[in-house]
């Protein structure tokens, strides 16, 4: 049995501690929102916030994570909310599959860093691959967000 716990919920599973992260989110939690894409840490589909800092779910087994905090692109935190709101508001999808780990490496950046420059997105964005090129947008977005949260 290992306990995990994913967007403020205790979730206690029966599952091989090698299992990668990913699997138990999707599978057995039933959290698709974390996307499989390569399997290998490399695209950023996968990522969640594990105590706050970015991580590739598909890398990372279970037994590594137990009792940390875990967030997941249907969980909630003011940066990931306002994101989402801008990720809308300036349509910054197209296919959408690279979508919440972008977000995901989005809000670590601005948990940390309250009006980033183009290189410092740059920069916390690396490793997060969008195969319809949409990095522009994700940049505007993420600008948007720090307008955002000036407002409220």
């Amino acid at each position: 049995m290992v306990t995990l716990y994913i967007n403020g919920k205790k979730h206690t599973i029966d599952a091989d501690p090698e299992m990668p992260l990913l699997w138990a989110i999707r599978d057995i939690i039933g959290l698709t929102g974390t996307k499989y894409g390569c399997g290998k840490g490399l695209c950023g589909s996968c990522k969640v916030l594990l105590d706050g800092s970015p991580v590739q779910s598909c890398i990372l087994p279970i037994s590594s994570v137990e009792g940390k905090q875990i967030t997941t692109i249907e969980g909630s935190s003011k940066n990931l909310d306002l994101l989402k709101e801008a990720w809308v508001e300036l349509n910054v999808p197209q296919c959408g599959f690279c979508q919440p780990g972008q977000l995901i490496a989005a809000a670590a950046l601005l948990d940390t860093n309250d009006t980033p420059t183009d290189e410092d997105i740059n920069e916390a964005m690396v490793g997060n691959i969008c195969r319809c090129g949409t990095y522009q947008r994700i940049k505007n977005a993420i600008h948007k967000t720090v307008e955002l949260k000036k407002q409220r």
